[in-house]
C-alpha cells in the first residue's frame, strides 16, 4: 500500500513538472515575460487537476500544501534557463506535453477509482485531468487547443485510460506495471499521430456569414 502510495505521489509529481515544463516553453514562444511564463505555467500544471476535484467536491490538490507549487515554480525557473541552450522547441514542448498527457491522465482515473465511480465517469476524469490543463493554457495563449483540433489528443486518453481499467481488472499483470505501460501507451499513441499524421475527421460547412 505505501509503495502504491509513493508511486502514484511520483507519478503526479513527473505529471507536474511535465506540464509545467509545457506551459512553460509554450509561453515562451508567445515572447511572455518571465511572470506571463510562470502563470501559464501554472495553470497548464493544476488546471485539469483542479477542474478534477471541484467534480469531485474534494479539497484541490495544489491548495493542501505547497509541494507542487514550489515544484512548478522551480520547473519555470529552469525551463527558462533551458530555454537558452534548447534549439528543437517545439520537439520538447511535444514532449513534455505528451508525458504529462500520459501521466495526468493516469492520475484522473485512479482518483475516480478510489472514488467507487462508474468506470465511464473514471475515464471522463483521466480525460479532464489530462486535458484541461492544455485547454486553458492555449485559450490564454489565443492559440485554438490541441482537442479541438484534428490531432489525435483526447483519443490518446481515452484509448489508454481503457487499456488501464481492463488490465487492472482482468490482468495478473502488477498495478505497477499496468500504470508505468498505460502512460508509456499513451505517449506512444500520441507520437505516432504526430508523426503520420493521424487525423480525426472535421466537420465541413458553408460560411453563412460570407454568402450575404
Amino acid at each position: 500500500m505505501i509503495i502504491h502510495e509513493n508511486l502514484n505521489f511520483i507519478i503526479e509529481l513527473l505529471g507536474t513538472i511535465a506540464f509545467a515544463m509545457s506551459g512553460s516553453f509554450a509561453a515562451m514562444q508567445k515572447r511572455l515575460d518571465p511572470f506571463g511564463v510562470l502563470i501559464i505555467a501554472f495553470v497548464t500544471s493544476v488546471g485539469g487537476g483542479t477542474v478534477r476535484d471541484v467534480l469531485l467536491d474534494v479539497p484541490v490538490f495544489w491548495m493542501r500544501d505547497l509541494v507542487m507549487c514550489t515544484v512548478i515554480f522551480i520547473t519555470c525557473i529552469l525551463a527558462m534557463i533551458f530555454k537558452s541552450l534548447e534549439k528543437k522547441f517545439r520537439v520538447t514542448l511535444f514532449v513534455f506535453d505528451s508525458f504529462g498527457l500520459g501521466l495526468f491522465t493516469i492520475v484522473g482515473i485512479q482518483k475516480g477509482l478510489s472514488a467507487e465511480l462508474h468506470p465511464l465517469i473514471c475515464l471522463t476524469l483521466g480525460t479532464i485531468t489530462g486535458c484541461f490543463g492544455g485547454i486553458i493554457r492555449d485559450i490564454l495563449l489565443n492559440r485554438i487547443p490541441l482537442i479541438f483540433r484534428k490531432e489525435i489528443y483526447a483519443t490518446a486518453c481515452l484509448l489508454g485510460g481503457t487499456v488501464f481499467m481492463l488490465l487492472v481488472k482482468y490482468s495478473s499483470f502488477t498495478y505497477t506495471f499496468v500504470q508505468i505501460s498505460t502512460i508509456l501507451l499513451i505517449v506512444f499513441i500520441r507520437t505516432l499521430a504526430v508523426k503520420y499524421q493521424w487525423q480525426i475527421p472535421k466537420f465541413y460547412g458553408t460560411d453563412q456569414t460570407s454568402e450575404m
